[in-house]
């Protein structure tokens, strides 16, 4: 039913009068207040300076860096631990990082390392899958792990208040994971379908056939750190154990504390809770070289009746280590590493090809990969492919002075959001001590940024950037953009389908 509000009619008006005189008469005697004296009028508000609307703002300088005082301890087996001081709210992020990860997998068995990672919290020598779950439940916090390149990870995140029964359960998790079978297999069977799910992205096949193109499949960064649906149907749960025993050691560890904590009681509680934790020899991961592509080649994947093409476009970047960090992420910020960048203005904005292009480094323990890459629309293809290389080939152009202060100033306005909470902190922290950077690395990152130029965007643009010797991924309709891009003559053309790229689906 709908309701209408009237207004009061004079009959109504006069009859609400009438019951407020008689409440007034039965309420006492009357008692006549003074009103309050009219304040005097305030002053005019001060003009405030009109704005030019047609102009966009300028940026302000960049505001001094605080970054958390830092504290290092070692235990006696070797365990590594790094505290940062953040007292703003009671609240903890503790992580323990072991520095293996995908690039230590067994020959033939990729995602190894990452299925090690995703049985931690599915039972223990003392809880339950469904234990770890319900008591990180009761006590409101957050308990994960998870596998990179070349390290894996246990993170927690807890009030302050609730750290000693936290630590308790991470711990558990940490050292005594069991491995059950039954669980292993329904971990096994949720990540196979999620393999077999990828056949219909082609996001997700363009990045596995740009890392196959550019490494090989004998390198680690070749393969697929998920795995493979082969690989990943046939690691045993003694390979499993194998891999944890061998490289979850406190030698190959550290622990990293960001919150409302202090140094001595965060030492206090790692020693009781991961002194007896043995020492181990922790083989080094086989590596192969990366070779460098002779000219450039373009790997057409066919999925046909695709409304847009998937782009990967790159070749070898740079390690973590470079003391080309800082020009390098100056000079990758106008290419494609901001909204405001040269690709996306272009293939967004001018040419509207795409919802968005962008570039990065893939920083690793070796040089990881430099990838350009976009979604799209089919039959603009070829056109996007000819801005792709322009842009490529104009970024090794001197860039202009104004482009220049406006990235540095970019990325050093940026930092301080980077490094708002507690798991901002941990999470930029974490590289620094995977790759061994110093960890006073934030102390002095706006002025290490600030001193880039020219000549520096230049150099390591043409390092790192040959558009003479690219590996191009195109994942879409061959039929329809395969004749357009052997008009182009970008190189040597190769033609894939996705079983070439994932592999054949394993039998039903």
């Amino acid at each position: 039913m709908r309701h209408f509000h009237r207004a009061p009619t004079p009959r109504g008006i006069a009859a609400v009068a009438s019951v407020a005189a008689v409440l007034a008469a039965c309420s006492g005697p009357r008692v006549v207040t003074t009103p309050p004296p009219i304040p005097a009028p305030t002053a005019a508000p001060t003009a405030v300076a009109k704005i030019d609307l047609t102009k966009p703002p300028t940026l302000g300088p960049p505001p001094e860096l605080r970054p958390p005082e830092i504290s290092t301890r070692e235990l006696t087996n070797g365990l590594k631990i790094v505290v940062l001081e953040q007292h703003e709210l009671p609240l903890v992020d503790v992580i323990l990082q072991v520095r293996s990860g995908g690039e230590s997998d067994p020959a033939g068995k990729t995602g190894t390392a990452a299925l090690v990672a995703a049985m931690l919290t599915e039972g223990t020598t003392n809880r339950t899958a469904l234990q770890i779950a319900d008591q990180a439940a009761y006590l409101g916090i957050q308990l994960n792990a998870s596998s990179g390149w070349e390290q894996s990870n246990v993170l927690l995140h807890t009030p302050t208040a609730q750290l000693d029964s936290a630590l308790a359960l991470f711990g558990d998790v940490a050292l005594r994971p069991s491995f059950p079978a039954p669980d292993l297999e329904r971990v096994r069977k949720v990540r196979l379908t999620a393999l077999q799910q990828l056949r219909d992205r082609a996001p997700a096949i363009a990045d596995r056939a740009f890392a196959s193109a550019v490494f090989g499949e004998q390198h680690p960064y070749g393969r697929p750190l998920a795995g493979t649906e082969g690989s990943l149907a046939s690691i045993t749960r003694e390979e499993v154990q194998r891999f944890y025993t061998t490289y979850y050691r406190p030698n190959n560890a550290t622990l990293l504390v960001v919150g409302d904590v202090r140094p001595d009681d965060v030492e206090r509680r790692a020693r009781e809770l991961f002194g007896g934790w043995a020492r181990g020899t922790v083989p080094t991961p086989a590596t192969s070289a990366s070779s460098s592509p002779k000219g450039t080649t373009v790997v057409i994947v066919d999925k046909p009746g695709a409304a847009q093409t998937s782009f990967r476009v790159g070749g070898i970047g740079a390690p973590r280590t470079t003391s080309d960090y800082f020009p390098l992420q100056v000079m990758n910020t106008i290419l494609g590493g901001s909204y405001s960048s040269r690709l996306n203005q272009n293939l967004r904005e001018t040419h509207g090809y795409t919802y968005g292009a962008q570039s990065g480094f893939g920083l690793r323990r070796s040089a990881g990969p430099f990838i350009a890459s976009a979604e799209v629309v089919t039959a603009k293809t070829d056109s996007a492919l000819s801005e792709f290389l322009k842009e490529l080939r104009a970024i090794r152009d001197t860039v202009p002075s104004i482009d220049l202060a406006n990235a540095k100033r970019y990325l050093q306005l940026g930092l301080p959001s980077n490094l708002e909470t507690t798991h901002d902190i941990a999470t930029e922290f974490l590289p620094l001590i995977a790759y061994g950077i110093p960890l006073d690395f934030f102390a002095t990152a706006v002025q290490r940024y600030g001193a880039v130029t020219q000549a520096d965007v230049q150099r390591v643009a043409r390092q790192y950037v040959n558009p003479d010797k690219l590996t191009i991924v195109l994942v879409g309709d061959r039929k329809v953009i395969e004749p357009a891009i052997r008009a182009l003559k970008p190189g040597d053309i190769v033609t894939r389908d996705v079983r070439d790229v994932l592999g054949a689906p394993p039998t039903p």
